[in-house]
């Protein structure tokens, strides 16, 4: 089982919108967890207080309830997750492309979500 990584956009998308290829995930990419940061979690919290992502956000928390957490702090998720792939290789789960550039300047893999399909990028 590989875990992946998920930041803050890509976690509200997988939550809120119909992803095409969920079911087929094992036979295209692999067995995957889908892993959250607790700087990502804390985040959320924090964009739920604002009342037109209330619905959204929330819809996301309860999504990812039953989701591992993991020990990554800071206080912006982008620069943490910059600095865990610096040393662990991990695959991340975003949508943000300046994030992603970077983390496969650093040699690791992304998954993203494009045409309401989750791809890999390398």
């Amino acid at each position: 089982m590989v875990e992946v990584i998920c930041d803050t956009n890509f976690l509200i998308h997988l939550a809120t919108r119909r992803i095409k290829n969920i079911d087929n995930l094992d036979m295209e990419i692999g067995s995957i967890s889908f892993i959250v940061p607790e700087v990502v979690k804390n985040e959320l919290i924090k964009l739920q207080q604002i009342p037109e992502k209330t619905k959204q956000i929330t819809a996301t928390l309860n999504f990812i309830k039953n989701f591992k957490i993991i020990p990554i702090t800071g206080n912006y998720a982008d620069q943490e997750l910059i600095n865990y792939v610096k040393n662990t290789q991990s695959i991340i789960a975003t949508m943000d492309k300046e994030l992603k550039n970077k983390i496969k300047g650093f040699g690791s893999s992304v998954l993203s979500i494009h045409n309401d399909k989750i791809i890999i990028e390398s």
